[in-house]
């Protein structure tokens, strides 16, 4: 018996649907993820997947969160790798960079707010907050750790959707957002190290 047809449970059937959503979110954009075409991916009735999430535009908002939490988790695990020496810069910046434009974070932001799903963006902004503020220095009084993450955030935003374009035309390598990225982050990182030593 395959796993489509298993009986599931509710969170199961509601993840399996999310990771189909965001297969298809990669393979041919936003808009394919619609409640049909997912539920043809797992072999589920469209019903089935009304019932889980309302509307294409309520799988919409589910998968930002969900693509939310799995990045924020993978970043913050970076972060943690970072300060006790195990990761660098770069990978906190590649993660973040590799989110929005490989795993179709930026895609999905752009699709939602041209179709005017724009609450839909409101989990991945909070899965932001709470990621700076569980691992900012002083939680949520860390401005620094704030500012970093915002600049990180629209570079990766902005590199996704006209990057590859706009360092060509500038004649930089496509690589040149991550590397500007990289050495503002470890700026960040070599600023908050001497403010604790000192």
């Amino acid at each position: 018996m395959s796993i489509a047809k298993r009986r599931l449970s509710p969170e199961a059937s509601r993840n399996m649907a999310l990771a189909a959503a965001r297969d298809l979110l990669i393979e041919t954009g936003p808009q394919s993820v619609t409640l049909k075409a997912v539920a043809a991916r797992i072999g589920r009735t469209h019903a089935n997947l009304l019932h889980h999430f309302g509307s294409a535009s309520g799988l919409q908002k589910a998968l930002a969160a969900y693509l939310s939490d799995e990045v924020c988790g993978m970043i913050a695990q970076a972060i943690m790798k970072s300060r006790s020496g195990e990761g660098c810069a770069r990978d906190i910046v590649d993660l973040t960079f590799d989110a929005f434009d490989k795993q179709g974070a930026a895609a999905l932001w752009s699709w939602m707010m041209l179709t005017g799903n724009e609450d839909a963006l409101d989990p991945i902004v909070e899965a932001i907050h709470t990621l700076v503020d569980d691992v900012g220095e002083d939680g949520h009084k860390d401005r620094e750790m704030h500012e970093d993450t915002l600049t990180l955030v629209l570079m990766a935003l902005g590199d996704a959707l006209i990057g590859e374009r706009l360092s060509g035309s500038l004649g930089l390598t496509r690589t040149s957002a991550r590397d500007i990225a990289e050495r503002q982050l470890e700026d960040g990182i070599d600023r908050l190290e001497s403010e604790q030593t000192g």
